[in-house]
Parts: structure tokens; C-alpha cells; sequence
């Protein structure tokens, strides 16, 4: 566990210049709405949903990646390019997925899936690593971010090892199974289950290095630190790579913008770009 409450405003000031570039400077290209679902795929809700956008440095090469999914509950939000993650030297993947309850459990972490095997399959196409590929998310987000990281079998339905991930990166992400799939079984919100869909019931040796974040834990969602710090516990017991940074003072929602400090110098560390 780390407290970051002293650098907050070093984060945040860090934070606010990379924030005045915009993207149609510095060499960066963005291409939106790409479907990353077979073309036999006759489901209207998944041409409509599954889709992509990449934000990527034109002229390098060899950059490393980051899949960004969006927040929401697993019922709602949209794809978008965080502005802390622009002109990074790498390039940022958006990713919309089916949500609840137009779709069921575990159509959201099958779209997840899906759609990073697309980036393993075709980012060297844009000029990117396919060896440098980072998965990240807040909220919901970061629970697929950790699902299709911890277990295997999603990334393997698309032809992919999981194990080729270079690095998981979930924002206050649910560590035990998600607050939605278990209203989807009409079980209580607020009692916690862990059964094949709780990533901390996936752990195995050997994963990605991992950087887990969440806000201060007397202003997160109920239990959203402790869970991911029994997530780190039984990480750690597995001999894997994994840290967790509790940021103070910040809430479920504000933690956003000072943990992409954070994912910047570990997507740096990792890629070895540093």
C-alpha cells in the first residue's frame, strides 16, 4: 500500500500542462468507430456497441499501447481518450462493450476480450509493439482490465495469450465479482460474492505486472479498497509483480486524473522506455 497524499499537487499540476496539447498536435493520428467484431457477426447490438477508437503517434515506431476501458457499472458510459494519456509517446485504444441489461454477464468481459485481441492482432499496422501492450480502465473498467488479464480463457477464445500482456493497470476496479452481475441474479448489491466472474478468484503465477489504484478508502465506493488490497495480498502470495497505491483524498470518481500520472511512469517503466 502506498500514500500518495504529499505529491497530489506535483500529480495534478503534472497533469494540467499535458492536459494544454491537444491531440491534432505533436504527430498524433485518431481513428474512430473501428469494429473489432468478425464481419459474420449479425448481432445489431454488438455492430453498434463493439467498436474501438486508437489515438496512436503517427511517425514512431515500435510504441507501446494502452487499452483504455470505460467506466459505467457495466450499464452504461462510452469510449473516450483520456486527455492525461495524450501525447505520451504511446498510443491509447477506447473501447466501447455491451452493457447491461441489453446484454448479460459475460457478454461485457467476452467484448473486452475481443476487442484487446484486436489491438494484439493489429496494432503493429499503426506503427505499435504488439509486445507493449498495457490494459487499464476505471471502475467497470478496470474489472475487465483485470478479468481478461487474470483469467486466461477470454483471451484464448481470440487466439491470444494472456501472458503476452505487458502490464494491468485497474483503476478502482472490483477485485470481487461486479456489484451488476450479481444484480443480474437478483442477489443483494451490497453483500460481496466470489465465484469464476471475481478477479481475485482468478490469481495464477506468472502475471503481467500489475499496478492496482484506488482513491482514499474513506471516500471510495464501500469495500473498493480492501478489495483491492486482498487482491494484492493473494497476488503477492503467488510471487507476482503487483503494487497498490491508495490515492488520499480523492473519491471513486475524482481518482481518475491523478492516476494516469502513475499509469504514464509505469507504462514507461514496463515498455522500457524509461
Amino acid at each position: 500500500m502506498k500514500f500518495l497524499s504529499g505529491i497530489v499537487a506535483g500529480l495534478l499540476c503534472a497533469v494540467a500542462v499535458s492536459a494544454q496539447h491537444p491531440s491534432n498536435q505533436g504527430g498524433y493520428a485518431f481513428r474512430e468507430d473501428i469494429s473489432y467484431i468478425g464481419e459474420a457477426d449479425t448481432d445489431t447490438y454488438r455492430q453498434k456497441r463493439c467498436k474501438l477508437d486508437i489515438y496512436y503517434p503517427a511517425k514512431a515506431e515500435n510504441f507501446a499501447t494502452v487499452v483504455w476501458f470505460h467506466g459505467g457499472g457495466l450499464e452504461g458510459g462510452s469510449k473516450h481518450i483520456p486527455v492525461e494519456l495524450k501525447n505520451k509517446g504511446f498510443a491509447v485504444v477506447a473501447v466501447n462493450y455491451r452493457l447491461s441489461p441489453e446484454a448479460q454477464n459475460p457478454s461485457y468481459i467476452i467484448d473486452a476480450a475481443e476487442a484487446t485481441a484486436w489491438v494484439f492482432k493489429n496494432i503493429a499496422k499503426y506503427g505499435g509493439d504488439p509486445g507493449k501492450i498495457f490494459i487499464s480502465g476505471h471502475s467497470a473498467g478496470g474489472y475487465l482490465a483485470l478479468m481478461i488479464g487474470l483469467d486466461k480463457k477470454y483471451m484464448a477464445a481470440y487466439g491470444v495469450n494472456a501472458d503476452r500482456i505487458k502490464g494491468l493497470i485497474p483503476v478502482s476496479g472490483q477485485t470481487n465479482t461486479h456489484y451488476t452481475i450479481r444484480k443480474e441474479r437478483g442477489q443483494p448489491f451490497g453483500i460481496p460474492v466470489i465465484d469464476e466472474y471475481a478477479p481475485i478468484n482468478c490469481v495464477r503465477k506468472g502475471l503481467p505486472p500489475t499496478l492496482l489504484i484506488t482513491g482514499d478508502r474513506e471516500l471510495e465506493l464501500t469495500a473498493r479498497y480492501e478489495e483491492n488490497l486482498h487482491l494484492k495480498a493473494i497476488m503477492r502470495s503467488l510471487e507476482n509483480n503487483i503494487e497498490l497505491y491508495e490515492l488520499q483524498g480523492f473519491d471513486h470518481g475524482t481518482v481518475v486524473v491523478p492516476s494516469t500520472e502513475l499509469i504514464i511512469k509505469f507504462i514507461t517503466k514496463n515498455a522500457g522506455t524509461e
